[in-house]
């Protein structure tokens, strides 16, 4: 078989034998219908997961993978060789069908001396001129691909291994099975080039395969008829295949034919198979050993490897390939140059001279390697042998060479040659030097610390040193390393040595760990003083009790327990311990008596029920063991099965009485009972089992209802299941009870053999119980559990009151209870919180009970209350729970503001005003000057329920001021023209408040005098006013600027303009109103004060414009109409209408409060034109004209002819409808819409000329 094999065997049958023929591979095709003539064939049988491989004429291999059947013809009428490779048997077994099995086997003992069958032929060839066997070519079909083989020599066939897939030919008679092992090859008798390598056998391995191929001749001979030849071995394979061997030799690697017969049976094949025209072809096999000759000359005079690169344990090979000969270099006229054949080499090396056993050390197709792992200072020899394909070489001739010397190699640990208790004396031999003699030894030693750290104590030649001075009983590390002149060798492994110590003391009596019937563990101590480094051993000896033999060791070692086996039960032992090591023995410890526990009883006798079996229990009774094991018995055990398997028991009964009573049973059920007894010896046995079966009784309990779908909010739908123990009759009705909340007894609800019913009329959100009873003609059973169930769930109750717990002025908690949920949990709640009880915010919603409020209003009032909220709906709030935070401190001063300098009076300098004529200046009061004086005011902080006392008022550096309860003060004393950061706090009872945030505040220089104000154009909507002397545009050079103000309607002046201008209008007024300036001028320096008020009033406003009015012609008239207008704070407004006829003036048609005018008069070729304007009549003023609306043109009507009234028709009447302006709205964005896009540009244009 070839190397693709992968299973553990492979079977061939040889099946029938008669005269053999030969035909050509080629020629199957042509005799496949001839397959009446007999002949041997063999089958090989190629099994599922194997692989079959054979070689082809043509050299090339072809792989055969199971499951198939290979049938091939053996032409020469005898079974074909079976060849053991080195470390294979093979054993012939006979059948009592006729079919002989040869098993090839492994051998116990392999020698190595052969080669892997993987790469050689197994054995010998056969010979050449006779194939061992073909593919038979009438039991096989043609393959899809016929390969053509080589000729051989003269009147012979090619070999060839053909595989085919299909069973052999029913007309086979005797068969002969070999069962093979896959790696196991048949000898091919024409390779690749003519010759078959194979491997050099041992002694014992040719040995056998010349016994086992002598018994298969022979059975060959008498199965066959043939005369087996004079057995003789294999040819060798350098021997020349041309010339055929002698009388005796093998043919075909078979013996038993002669010269004549090997002619008759060519003879007989040729004229067969063979036609005329074929027998110009027979120089081919003879061509075809002259180039086996020639490649197996060119293997044969390979040279000698050449050595380089020699170190102390490697060297570097190379060879060269064997060169062709002669006869290769020069190729016949009519032939082609033959390819390069590819060479594989074989490295073989002797350590034990030149004519040495070698040994394989590299096989490849490389022409050099590197050979590792060798000797230091060794000579050895190296020789290479070339092979091709099946041809095998001669060795070359061996190159020597001789390592080089080395370091020596690792010595042993040195040992102990003797030793006290303060010296030791080491020994130690000689490592292999490796060439160079040894000249000194290194012993270091870690001076008994076993820290793992050594230090050398000896150096020199000697292979022994003795070292004194040591402590007893201690343990020593020790190393060990050689020297030569080629280096030092590494240290040997550590060994530890103990130095010797006194006899040790007798140790104590033993001890017992644990007793048994047949054994009894014994432990002791190690004896008191001995060190730990002391390896002591103990002597364990016993004596039975009654015995008269006296001590007796059971033990002896290093162990301090031991188990003392194959004693008697109930049996009195004595023991003592012996203590000894290297020094000597101790005294006898003290003996200690043991006792072997006894052994288990028997099983009771005669289990049986005592009286009669009740529906749930009976009573059991037997007898005590026969045998109770040395003690008495300390218990029973009744253990009980339910039913008649027995796959699980429980203990029901545990005691010293010889009955029991089983309870608590299910009634008509079939029980099983034992009973085993317990002594100090262990347990007995179990008895055997007891069957009982109790009466039936009324049904058992059922499972709890269960609801069916989800529970509505008045009705639930239950269901149960059939009770597990029906008591020995069926179940005939069911009786349900209901229990409702808070009630102690239920109410019958339903009766019936259903398996479910419906119960309604329940309230919603409320939770019930309900239970079954089955009943059968023994009567109702027990009621099941209760199951509880819960209608449709509803919205939670109202919750209690909330808790409200106030932990400062600004904190206060809430918290509440859970009310009823109604069947729902309750999701969420929410809490209300607010000043007033009826303007409450939600400040909170969540699941918990409690929340924290933070940043309320100390001694303020607060209300809350609380609701609940679940899935099925909200609950309603709880009542509102009034609660006030605790009295703190002030809160901060907000408001803060300076005084004006009008506000900055002193006190008492008021002058009377009422005296004064109106034209003379209003008298001024008494001021603080803004220079060391700043004027505050602020808002009072809420005082937190305690009554504010002071202010403090903050300077910064300079000292705090404390005033009393007010809310205006004025800081004197300090400097013009300086910033102070002011800041104000409130005090009370309680403590001060936080201070508010700081401002600054900046004392005045002496400011310039405010200008005369005085208002030079007036309208109903704005007002040009003036002051000063300077131009109305500002200058670059003005330093003095100006500030005015005017005052609002709660009385206060609010800035209009600041600036060095000398003119400002304001906007935006209201009719027939007086407003109220002052001036005030500043400059660096500061602000002045503010001028005396001045007052000025705006005129009424005239109407607003009309828009176009409508005309409209009717005949020779036409009525004109206008929009209307509300009256203006009061007054009433009419309408005056003007007319123009052609280019006259306009005159007055009418005036009144009509919105629309009947003109008429009309000439019906003049031209009209119309404008309308409002009038407004004031009470105590005279009339104001508004403005008047935009123009409409009134065109006089067209006299059309007939043929173009009807195309002129539509164009005529556009024209005569008046043009509509346009109205304020469309004006205005156009206007918007024009400054936009002027916008638009002008940031163009500066984007381009000026940026860029």
């Amino acid at each position: 078989m070839g190397p693709e094999s992968e299973t553990e065997i492979q079977r061939m049958a040889v099946l029938g034998e008669t005269r053999s023929w030969s035909l050509k591979p080629w020629e199957f095709r042509r005799y496949h219908c001839d397959f009446h003539h007999k002949s041997e064939v063999i089958l090989v049988q190629v099994n599922p997961g194997e692989a079959f491989t054979i070689q082809r004429d043509d050299g090339q291999f072809q792989c055969i993978t199971g499951p198939a059947q290979v049938p091939m013809m053996s032409p020469n009428g005898s079974v074909p060789q079976i060849f053991v490779p080195p470390g294979y048997v093979q054993q012939i077994i006979e059948e009592e069908s006729g079919v002989r099995r040869v098993l090839v086997l492994p051998q116990t003992e392999f020698h190595p001396g052969g080669h892997s069958p993987l790469h050689h032929a197994a054995a010998p060839p056969p010979h050449p001129h006779l194939q061992a066997f073909i593919p038979h070519p009438h039991i096989m079909h043609h393959p899809p691909h016929l390969y053509s083989g080589m000729a051989g020599g003269t009147g012979d066939i090619s070999p060839q291994y053909i595989s085919q897939y299909h069973p052999a030919h029913p007309a086979i008679y005797s068969e002969q099975v070999f069962l093979i092992s896959p790696s196991i090859q048949f000898s091919d008798p024409h390779p690749g080039h003519g010759r078959t390598a194979f491997p050099h056998m041992n002694e014992r391995t040719s040995k056998t395969y010349e016994r086992l191929q002598k018994k298969l001749k022979e059975r060959q001979g008498v199965g066959g008829g043939l005369t087996p030849s004079k057995d003789s071995p294999p040819p060798s394979p350098q021997k020349s295949r041309g010339t055929p061997p002698a009388g005796g030799d093998l043919q075909n690697g078979l013996a038993g034919k002669s010269t004549e017969e090997q002619a008759q049976t060519s003879a007989a094949v040729t004229g067969l198979g063979r036609s005329p025209s074929r027998r110009g072809k027979e120089a081919e096999p003879a061509e075809l050993d002259e180039k086996a000759k020639a490649l197996q000359e060119r293997l044969n005079s390979i040279c000698k490897p050449v050595v380089t690169d020699i170190q102390a344990r490697g060297v570097s090979l190379s060879w060269v390939a064997p060169s062709p000969t002669e006869s290769d270099e020069e190729p016949k006229e009519a032939e082609e140059s033959p390819a390069e054949p590819s060479f594989t080499y074989e490295v073989s090396v002797s350590y034990n001279g030149k004519d040495g056993k070698y040994k394989a050390a590299y096989s490849g197709a490389e022409l050099s390697t590197s050979l590792q792992d060798l000797r230091p200072a060794t000579d050895y020899h190296v020789r290479v042998q070339a092979m091709c394909n099946c041809l095998q070489g001669v060795p070359s001739e061996p190159a020597s060479f001789t390592t080089l010397s080395c370091e020596p190699d690792i010595p042993n640990p040195p040992r102990k040659a003797s030793g006290t208790k303060s010296s030791l004396v080491l020994q130690w031999k000689a490592p292999c030097d490796n060439g160079s003699k040894i000249q000194n030894y290194t012993l270091q030693w870690d001076e008994g610390k076993g820290t793992g750290v050594f230090e050398q104590c000896y150096y020199g030649p000697q292979k022994q040193y003795r070292l004194t001075k040591l402590s007893p009983a201690s343990r020593y590390s020790f190393r060990l390393a050689a020297k030569n002149d080629m280096g030092v060798s590494e240290f040997s492994e550590p060994v530890t040595i103990m130095t010797s110590c006194s006899v040790p003391a007798p140790p104590l009596s033993p001890e017992l760990v644990q007793p048994g019937v047949t054994w009894l563990c014994l432990r002791w101590n190690r004896p008191a003083g001995s060190p730990k480094e002391d390896e002591i051993g103990y002597v364990l000896e016993m004596e039975e009790e009654g015995s008269g033999y006296g001590f007796q060791p059971s033990y002896d070692g290093d162990e301090l327990t031991h188990t003392v086996r194959n004693l008697h039960r109930s049996t009195t032992y004595r023991f003592r311990v012996i203590a000894y090591n290297a020094e000597g023995k101790s005294n006898p410890s003290l003996v200690s008596e043991f006792t072997t526990a006894p052994d288990r009883p028997s099983c009771p006798c005669r289990l049986s029920v005592k009286g009669k079996p009740h529906p749930t229990s009976f009573r059991l009774t037997w007898d005590p063991p026969k045998d109770t094991g040395g003690s008495d018995v300390t218990k029973y055990i009744v253990e009980q099965s339910d039913g008649l398997s027995g796959s699980s028991w429980s203990q029901v009964y545990s005691g010293l009485a010889t009955e029991c009573v089983c309870d608590g049973l299910s009634p008509g059920c079939s029980y099983q009972a034992r009973v085993h007894c317990i002594s100090a010896g262990g347990e007995s046995p179990l008895s055997e089992v007891l069957q009982i079966q109790t009466p039936p009784v009324p049904p058992g309990p059922c499972q709890p209802p269960r609801v069916m779908g989800k529970p509505k909010a008045r009705e639930v739908q239950l269901r149960w299941a059939p009770p597990l123990v029906d008591g020995g009759s069926p179940v005939s009705s069911y009786s349900m009870e209901m229990f409702v909340p808070q009630a102690d007894e239920g109410r019958e609800v339903y009766q019936g053999s259903e398996l479910d019913c419906t119960v309604g009329s329940l309230l919603p959100g409320r939770t019930y119980g309900f239970r079954i009873r089955a009943g059968n003609k023994a009567g109702y059973g027990p009621f099941s559990e209760r199951s509880e169930v819960t209608t449709g769930p509803g919205a939670p109750d109202v919750c209690r009151p909330p808790h409200v717990n106030c932990r400062s002025p600004t904190c206060a908690v809430v918290s509440w209870e859970t009310p009823h949920c109604n069947g729902a949990a309750v999701s969420e709640y929410r809490l209300e919180w607010g000043a007033a009880e009826g303007s409450m915010q939600i400040c909170y919603t969540g699941a918990a009970l409690t929340h924290e409020l933070r940043g309320l209003l100390p001694a303020t009032s607060y209300f809350c209350r609380v609701q609940a909220l679940n899935v099925a709906g909200v609950g309603p709030f709880s009542d509102a729970v009034l609660c006030q935070t605790p009295c703190s401190v002030p809160a901060v001063v907000s408001g803060v503001h300076a005084l004006r300098e009008s506000e900055m009076r002193v006190e008492g300098s008021e002058r009377c005003e009422d005296d004064e004529d109106e034209d003379s200046e209003e008298a001024a009061p008494l001021l603080y000057s803004p220079s060391t004086c700043l004027g505050l005011r602020w808002e009072p902080p809420c005082n937190h329920g305690s009554e504010i006392t002071s202010y403090l008022i903050d300077l910064g550096e300079k000292q705090p001021i404390l005033t009393g309860p007010v809310t205006k003060y004025i800081i004197q004393n300090l400097q013009p023209d300086t910033t102070y950061r002011i800041r104000i706090q409130a005090l009370n009872s309680l403590g001060a408040g936080p201070f508010s945030h700081t401002f600054k505040l900046k004392t005045k220089p002496l400011p310039p005098l405010p200008p005369r104000l005085e208002c030079t154009a007036i309208s109903h909507q704005t007002l040009r006013l003036k002051w000063g002397d300077g131009p109305s545009k500002a200058q670059p050079t003005d330093s003095i600027q100006y500030h005015l103000q005017m005052e609002d309607k709660l009385g206060r002046f609010i800035s209009l303009y600041k600036g060095p201008c000398h003119t400002h209008k304001v906007q935006r007024l209201n009719e027939s109103t007086s407003y109220t300036f002052r001036m005030q001028a500043f400059n660096e320096a500061g602000e002045g004060p503010f001028s005396t008020v001045y007052t000025f009033t705006t005129p009424r406003s005239p109407p607003a414009p009309l828009k176009a009015p409508r005309v409209e012609r009717v005949d020779d008239s036409c009525e004109i109409s206008w929009e209307s207008l509300p009256p203006m704070k009061g007054d009433p407004l009419i309408y005056c209408l003007q007319c123009m006829q052609g280019n006259s003036d306009f005159r007055q048609i009418y005036k009144g409060s009509a919105t629309s005018f009947q003109f008429s008069n009309m000439s019906s070729s003049a031209e009209y034109r119309f404008r309308v304007c409002a009038i407004r009549q004031c009470q105590d003023a005279p009339e104001i004209i508004g403005a008047y609306s935009s123009t409409v043109i009134l065109l006089p009507p067209r006299v059309e002819t007939p043929g173009t009234s009807a195309a002129t028709g539509s164009k005529a009447s556009e024209a005569q409808k008046p043009k509509r302006s346009l109205s304020d709205e469309q004006f205005s964005l156009i206007i918007i819409a024009l400054l936009a896009v002027t916008s638009i540009l002008i940031a163009v244009a500066i984007q381009y000329f000026v940026i860029e």
